[in-house]
């Protein structure tokens, strides 16, 4: 048989296209457990089109978040080039934490482990090579208490950055100051300024608290 019309591949070009770009703000409102129904009804195709395209949920994120993190990736090499890798770490991690703020789909992506997916391998591994060197090397200088491990750091990072989500329902900066407490657990000396944002209300706790153990749905 011969190819298929060039109409018809044209649409399906356009069809993929409107699926990613539908999945990355149906991914970014509710995460990665968002149902493909909805983005498939979102995009404006049947359920069939989606798969056709995308036969998992990982063959989808993949395709979504694949150059989403490059910004990570590349805030990753600056800190690895920073003379103080104290400061490089610590802005690093600001920069990473304020991508999990703005985006509930990278902060799932970062902070849980999803199988198929390529671009989450790759960016799990080169952040753990970030963290892990720069912890080192401060370690090194003199600035990171020495009995610290990278995986003491990846662990408190995945908890905190956890919780991002529920904390910018009360404010948006909100994690700014859990995660400032936590960089001044690392360091040999703790002398941090004034700690960012307000500490939250009694009120504001029992809403993210509500927010973290709400169930989440997966279609």
């Amino acid at each position: 048989m011969g190819e298929p019309p060039p109409v018809r591949r044209r649409d399906a070009l356009r069809n993929r296209a409107l699926l990613v770009a539908t999945a990355r703000e149906v991914f970014a409102e509710q995460g990665l457990d968002a149902p493909l129904d909805e983005i498939a009804r979102r995009a404006g195709v049947g359920n069939a089109t989606l798969y056709r395209h995308f036969p998992s949920r990982a063959a989808l994120v993949d395709e979504v978040f694949r150059d989403a993190l490059t910004e990570t990736t590349a805030a990753g090499e600056r800190a690895r080039g920073a003379e103080d890798a104290w400061a490089g770490l610590a802005e690093y991690l600001r920069t990473v934490f304020a991508g999990l703020a703005a985006d509930r789909g990278t902060n799932d992506l970062m902070t849980t482990g999803l199988e198929g997916v390529a671009s989450l391998e790759a960016i799990h591994a080169h952040n753990r090579e970030t963290a892990g060197g720069l912890l080192r090397r401060g370690q090194e200088q003199g600035t990171v208490r020495p009995d610290v491990t990278v995986e003491d750091l990846l662990f408190g990072l995945a908890a905190l950055g956890r919780a991002v989500p529920a904390l910018t329902t009360v404010d948006p900066d909100g994690w700014r100051r859990p995660l400032a407490l936590f960089l001044d657990g690392l360091r040999s000396r703790p002398a941090a300024p004034d700690l960012p944002a307000p500490p939250l209300t009694g009120a504001q706790l029992e809403r993210v608290l509500l927010e973290l153990g709400s169930p989440r749905r997966r279609g």
